[in-house]
């Protein structure tokens, strides 16, 4: 065979016949040039005769890491270090990631000579809780939590976790992805699940047993989690320090007794909409924690007066209270918690949708709460004017106060708080209250106030010309304005208002109301250009262009300027440019019909303070001419 082919390497032939059959040779002659380069000849195939019916010829199953019990790949896994390894094998496949995410801190077999081979903080089992996650809807499983469980523990640790479920998709968290946390996430500091009901007492339980060092629990429409769990969170997580339940129906008296007996550190509770809570209940927690609980919200509760005695009594420490919507509480009530002298700490009170506030209930709250400065009443429809100046009187720290829909109080009950007041209050709100209707007082010669420096004015369709009249004369020390949907107000009735003011305005929202005109912004400007920062004069209807001219001549510390629905055009967008207005940061021009194309120069040339342009509704102004706007002010958010 070497006589009649040579080889250099493996593919070089240096001539010779390349067939053994002469006959084929003469099909394409070669002749004897030296060094081409040929292919070799396929080898021919040889046909023998095989017996595939023997052992070596049976296909044996193919040996694989896959095929061991999940007891084995555990005992594996575990002694993985924390950090890179983990989260790449826990990519390895699903039953992978869930064997890791199961796996306990205290489970964990890590070589220590191994550890010290490697640098960085990645390979540690970070305990600080440094991390916040947020799983929503559809986002919210038991893989991303298992995930999240096996990530996080080397990167600081997860600190937050929040659960919300979607009503228009089912949440597909359950006791098996808590159980991962519970496992992953010694950290874990604050755990909140929203209107999750697929997870029950065993995922809750999971949380407490593994996350000890949880401080902030909210549970809100979490219908199969009951007092069984919430009594686990108690006597696993003593540094538990807030607590927020909210239509959980299945948790009652016993899981807040609990709480209240083996949480010494818990500081704020709020309960709202939780049918299986009692006098019981809040009376344990309350007692048991009475020196240091500062906040208590309770709401949509079916308690009575014995719960507002209880703290009344126990409230040592409590700043902050809060009762919405106790249809079973009475003017008792109020009464026996005002007089528990409990409450001497109590600084922010709001009381909304609760019959037993009456005239008496609310003087014996001034009375026993004297260290009260922000109080807000809301929907208390037996409560007078009588009640509300005697309240007034007696709470001799009162410096925010806000009504809203107490449509009892008339124009008498107003003006009896400010006289009242006039040396005290600061901040005074009134919002939908449809019983103060304008009349023509003559009221006494009082003293103006010299404290009160905000008034807010919303919805209450009865305040007039006459009422801000008075006002003119009683509040010399106003910087903040906000009257809303005030279509009885004209130029008369608000000027005085504008005028009295000796400290200068700085905030004014003249929100709806539609019968001001531009005389009214020419005062604003003239007299507290200077001092004004905020001016809100959306739908005011008159407000035309010779408002904005005033305004960018005399109003250099402006930075918000809303004239939203109002008769402005082009010619107003251009004073603006060219005026001082160099704090300028926010302008809303939306649903102005006037405004088109022709203002984009000047919206360029204000786009050096900008941050913030709404021209949304103004359909004059084209798409293009957006865009180029957006390119050309890429530090500016724009509405469009």
């Amino acid at each position: 065979m070497s006589k009649v082919v040579s080889f250099i390497g493996e593919d070089f032939y240096l001539g010779g016949s390349l067939y053994p059959n002469p006959k084929e040779a003469n099909l394409l002659s070669l002749g004897q040039q030296g060094g081409f380069y040929y292919p070799l000849p396929k080898r021919s195939r040889v046909s023998v005769p095989f017996d595939f019916s023997g052992e070596w010829f049976v296909q044996k199953p193919k040996t694989s890491i896959e095929s061991l019990p999940d007891e084995c790949l555990f005992e594996i896994l575990r002694r993985l270090p924390a950090g890179q390894d983990r989260s790449l094998c826990a990519s390895v496949s699903k039953r992978w990631l869930m064997l890791l995410s199961n796996i306990c801190k205290d489970e964990i077999c890590i070589n220590e000579s191994s550890i010290d081979e490697k640098e960085g903080g990645d390979e540690g089992y970070g305990d600080e809780g440094y991390l916040s996650r947020t799983l929503e809807g559809e986002k919210a499983t038991d893989v991303r939590l298992a995930a999240i469980a096996v990530c996080t523990s080397s990167r600081g640790g997860l600190g937050k976790l929040s659960i919300r479920g979607d009503d228009k998709s089912e949440c597909g968290v359950t006791d098996l992805g808590l159980k991962a946390i519970g496992c992953g996430c010694p950290s874990l500091r604050s755990f909140s699940l929203w209107n999750v009901a697929t997870v029950g007492d065993a995922g809750l339980i999971e949380i407490a047993a593994g996350c000890q060092q949880l401080q902030r629990l909210d549970l809100i429409d979490c219908p199969s989690i009951s007092d069984k769990s919430l009594v686990t969170v108690a006597m696993k997580c003593p540094n538990l320090t807030e607590l927020s339940l909210e239509s959980c129906p299945n948790i009652g008296n016993e899981g807040l007794q609990a709480i209240g007996k083996f949480c010494p550190n818990l500081k704020s509770v709020s309960i709202k909409d939780c049918s299986g809570v009692g006098d019981q209940g809040i009376g344990g927690l309350l007692s048991s924690s009475s020196h240091v609980l500062t906040k208590v919200e309770l709401e949509s509760l079916m308690v009575s007066d014995l719960s507002l005695a209880v703290i009344g009594h126990y409230g040592f420490s409590v700043t902050d209270l809060v009762l919405n919507c106790l249809p079973n509480v009475t003017e008792r009530g109020f009464w026996t918690m005002s007089n528990g002298h409990a409450l001497q700490k109590l600084k922010s009170l709001t009381i909304t949708s609760c019959q037993g506030v009456t005239d008496v209930g609310l003087e014996a709250i001034g009375k026993g709460c004297p260290n009260v400065k922000y109080f807000q009443l809301c929907k208390c429809p037996f409560l007078s004017d009588n009640g509300l100046v005697s309240f007034a009187k007696a709470a001799p720290s009162l410096e925010n106060l806000q009504l809203e829909e107490c449509h009892t109080v008339t124009q008498f009950g107003f003006f009896g708080l400010l006289f009242t007041c006039g040396a005290k209050l600061k901040v005074l709100t009134v919002v939908s209250c449809y019983g103060i209707k304008d009349m023509n007082l003559r009221l006494p010669e009082v003293s103006p106030s010299v404290s009160l420096s905000s008034l807010s004015i919303s919805n209450c369709p009865g305040f007039g010309n006459a009422t801000f009249a008075v006002l003119g004369k009683l509040c010399p020390q106003l910087q903040k304005v906000q009257l809303n949907g005030l279509e009885g107000i004209t130029d008369a009735g608000f000027l005085p208002l504008l005028e009295s003011s000796k400290v200068g305005l700085v905030n004014v929202d003249l929100h709806g109301c539609i019968n001001l005109t531009d005389k009214v912004v020419f005062s604003i400007a003239n007299l507290h250009g200077s001092t004004l920062d905020v001016l809100n004069l959306d739908g005011c209807k008159k407000i035309s262009d010779a408002s904005l001219k005033a305004i960018a001549s005399n109003c250099e510390a402006l930075s918000f300027l809303t004239v939203s629905r109002c008769a402005i055009t082009d010619a107003g967008i251009a004073a603006l440019a060219c005026g001082n207005l160099h704090n300028l940061e926010i302008l809303s021009v939306a649903c102005c019909s006037s405004v088109s194309n022709k203002s984009v120069p000047a919206f360029k040339k204000m786009g050096r303070t900008l941050i913030g342009l709404s021209i949304h509704g103004c359909n004059r102004i084209s798409s293009s001419a957006v865009l180029k706007l957006s390119e050309h002010l890429w530090n500016c958010e724009i509405l469009s």
